[in-house]
């Protein structure tokens, strides 16, 4: 008789582990290796989210900062601030100055972002009020970063690896 209920509360404890991993648990962005798809970062993140990539113009010498809004299962580019017109930056977009600052509201909703952080741009990663060394947490590989639904267990075993 003993092992029946020993065998009916592991079956019990079994079908509840599996019906937590199984709800949703929110968003997540996700900063995955391009090469070996292993991931660095796994942050929380909801609509509305910021997600902004912050770096210093390789020939310029001038910060960047590349702004992005979470909007579903996808990253709504916001908002682009720079200090000079150089190579690879806007040169006919529609600014505006503000505060010493080139800014405007570029186009485009992505569903993968690929960032090539080097140590010469010191790339950063903002999610929300937290900043991250994206350069040190890659060791400077090529990532690709994404919005993806994760289930309950999978947002509390990322708040343990954050």
């Amino acid at each position: 008789m003993r092992r029946q209920y020993v065998a009916i509360a592991v079956f019990v404890a079994l079908l509840v582990i599996g019906t937590v991993a199984a709800l949703p648990g929110g968003r997540a962005l996700v900063v995955e290796d391009v090469e070996t798809g292993e991931q660095y970062l796994t942050a929380p993140v909801e609509d509305g989210t910021i997600v902004a990539l912050e770096y210093m113009h390789s020939v310029e010498k001038t910060r960047v900062y590349d702004e992005y809004t979470v909007r579903g299962d996808h990253l709504e580019m916001t908002r682009m601030e720079f200090e000079s017109f150089g190579w690879g930056l806007p040169s006919r977009a529609n600014v505006t100055l503000e505060d010493g600052m080139y800014v405007f509201d570029p186009p485009g909703n992505y569903t993968r972002v690929t960032v090539s952080p080097g140590d010469v741009a010191g790339h950063k990663l903002h999610v929300g009020a937290e900043t991250y060394d994206l350069v040190a947490r890659t060791n400077g590989r090529s990532v690709h970063l994404y919005v993806t639904q994760r289930s309950a267990f999978g947002a509390a075993t990322d708040q343990l690896n954050t």
